[in-house]
């Protein structure tokens, strides 16, 4: 009987979970959509605003933010269209789903960012050996205000994005924008500078920041070669996984365990070590519970799991199904 009733409710929190996820997968959908749009419509303000100021002024640091910004645009509007492509169901072809999209975006993005830090380097070494006096530096100053404060709401409000969601896509864009926040506060003290005087701190600062964006995409791009290769979990999320599996009762251990992120979605493999005699309807209770407590701790994951006998993991066999990872 006892065993009857958890089989029932193993069942049933499968089901509840299994509604739960798609709930999640609309909020994802909701919050990474809503923040590809925060991102192209604060990018397309600012340049236009930027334009002007740099029109007026003619400092190559604020002309460096313009490029950021048309360069901010077309990262904005790549990220939309993938983040949206990336939130489709999985399909005939693509039976893992889309959200290896997100990655692409993210690398998309590090080479954006790294074409316009190098214009931006050139451009600040050039004025460096040729330096000319800015008009009304004034303007630039008020003009990189405004900025900051647009950039620093965009990215508060990327950053709830990405604690909810885990959006690689959504994160890429915020480590872009925050290096945007850098770069406005060096453009306003380089213009502060240069309006007492220091004419040549336009064109240091312009190199600086290029320097920092570089450092940045590079980072971006790692990490999202790394999702491409299927890089683990976190450790903390393995152990995790790992503790889980063995609270239920009946698992004797656990080996083979493989995981890898795609989008929202965490792909969690693992071998459970049963013992040797009992029934297979009870072997696939046991599965079904794991995974239902599993899923409990990460609602968006896709769990597959394999049952081993005990005395064949640690039998002659163990060469053939057993791994240290």
């Amino acid at each position: 009987m006892a065993v009857i009733f958890n089989w029932l409710f193993a069942g049933y929190t499968l089901c509840y979970q299994s509604l739960y996820s798609q709930v999640m997968k609309q909020e994802y959908a909701r919050l990474v959509t809503l923040a590809a749009w925060a991102a192209t419509t604060i990018a397309t303000i600012l340049l236009i605003v930027k334009v002007a100021a740099w029109w007026v002024t003619g400092s190559v640091s604020l002309l460096a933010s313009v490029v950021d910004s048309m360069l901010d645009i077309a990262a904005s509007v790549v990220n939309l269209i993938v983040v949206r492509y990336s939130l489709q169901p999985a399909d005939k072809e693509h039976t893992f789903g889309h959200g290896k999209a997100e990655s692409l975006a993210a690398l998309a993005q590090a080479m954006f960012i790294s074409g316009s830090a190098c214009f931006l380097i050139l451009n600040g070494i050039e004025r460096f050996f040729r330096p000319h006096e800015l008009n009304s530096p004034e303007i630039g100053i008020y003009v990189s205000l405004f900025a900051i404060v647009m950039t620093f709401g965009l990215v508060r409000f990327q950053k709830h994005v990405v604690n909810k969601t885990g959006s690689q896509a959504i994160a890429a864009d915020s480590l872009h924008y925050q290096s945007d926040l850098y770069m406005n506060a060096a453009i306003m003290l380089a213009l502060a500078l240069s309006w007492f005087g220091l004419g040549q701190a336009d064109s240091v600062f312009a190199v600086g920041i290029g320097i920092y964006i570089l450092y940045s995409a590079y980072q971006m791009a790692m990490e999202a070669v790394q999702s491409l290769l299927d890089h683990k979990l976190p450790d903390e999320e393995l152990k995790q996984i790992k503790e889980t599996s063995l609270s239920v009762e009946g698992v004797l251990g656990v080996h083979q365990l493989r995981t890898r992120r795609s989008g929202p979605i965490r792909f969690i493999q693992l071998h459970l070590e049963l013992e040797d005699n009992i029934p297979l309807i009870e072997a696939h209770r046991i599965s079904d519970e794991v995974e239902a407590k599993l899923i409990s701790v990460f609602p968006d994951a896709d769990v597959l799991i394999h049952q081993d006998p005990y005395s064949v993991v640690f039998g002659p066999e163990k060469q053939q199904k057993f791994h240290s990872w």
